[in-house]
């Protein structure tokens, strides 16, 4: 697991397992690079798994990023743990890239939509 800063925006590259033993960890240094108006990438290209510990730290980092006004951008996720996220429903909640660049575009020029605005993208009733 290791920090960058690039453009002037914090990437965090999560271990290869995100569960129960690595959970700690990788919290720690997401909450260290949350504060208010910040902007952090957490790259998921290295992680070959994650459990719900895993998703339940991001899932905690991404509120306290709302609660700070902190912009956070989850990227280059893939197999088990893409999945992980997609079948937890966490995909539709997370502001998610395809690429550290992608994400770095979003962080550049669009402001992060809110969970609910994530949820109703199509302005849906429900």
């Amino acid at each position: 697991m290791t920090r960058n800063v690039t453009d002037d925006i914090p990437t965090i590259l999560l271990p290869e397992r995100v569960d129960s033993a690595t959970s700690g960890s990788v919290g720690a240094l997401i909450f260290a690079a949350i504060h208010p108006g910040a902007r952090l990438i957490v790259d998921g290209s290295g992680v070959t798994w994650m459990s719900a510990a895993g998703v339940r730290v991001l899932a905690m980092a991404i509120h306290r990023a709302q609660e700070l006004g902190t912009r956070i951008v989850l990227c280059s996720f893939s197999g088990p743990a893409a999945d992980c996220l997609l079948v937890s429903g966490f995909a539709q909640l997370f502001d998610v890239a395809e690429s550290v660049e992608e994400a770095k575009r979003r962080l550049a020029i669009h402001p992060t939509p809110t969970a609910g605005e994530r949820l109703h993208l199509r302005r849906a009733a429900g």
